[in-house]
């Protein structure tokens, strides 16, 4: 029931997965179910690229890198974080939104609708037992420098996946009653 999935969704992160391959086909379905979100003037802005393997490792260089030359003050631990972080998954997506060229719609809902797309990823990857987390990291900035973009394509971050073992814990909310007025 999609209730329990979306109650079970979780960030899954690199340093819990598993050294398991994920299959191209699973990856598609993936794919599939992000190519279903709601989409204003059916503008479709999602975009991806699919990173397994050696550009994971490149992935990760490219980051370290990038951190050690912008940082005032870079940290060690963190710079080997950027770097490990893309070899551990099983893949990674890269999440772009190509921006509509006549500008129909306020950029915010070109946002919202590949939000919607990566929401649909994970419950996706949720249902699959597949692990995930959506890093928005400040370097994303410089991926014009390590991805060929087209004009008006604007990277907002990295989903990574993997395979883990063991129960993901419980989480809580606030009451919903917290959160809504009724008028």
């Amino acid at each position: 029931m999609i209730y329990d999935i979306i109650r079970r969704r979780r960030s899954i992160f690199p340093n819990q997965y598993i050294d398991k391959p994920i299959a191209k086909s699973d990856i598609e379905k993936i794919l599939q179910a992000a190519n279903w979100a709601p989409t204003h003037k059916k503008t479709e802005p999602w975009r991806f690229k699919v990173l397994q393997g050696e550009s994971q490792e490149k992935l990760g260089l490219f980051l370290s890198l990038k951190y050690l030359e912008t940082e005032p003050r870079p940290k060690e631990f963190k710079a080997k974080k950027l770097m490990d972080n893309p070899k551990r998954a099983g893949a990674i997506i890269v999440i772009c939104m190509q921006r509509d060229s006549l500008e129909s719609l306020p950029e915010w809902e070109e946002i919202a609708a590949t939000a919607m797309a990566v929401q649909n990823m994970w419950l996706c990857c949720t249902e699959m037992g597949i692990g995930c987390y959506w890093s928005s990291p400040g370097l994303i900035k410089y991926m014009d420098e390590f991805f060929e973009l087209a004009p008006r394509e604007k990277c907002l971050g990295f989903f990574y996946m993997g395979y883990y073992e063991g129960e993901i814990p419980e989480m809580t909310r606030r009451p919903i009653e917290d959160k809504v007025v009724w008028g």
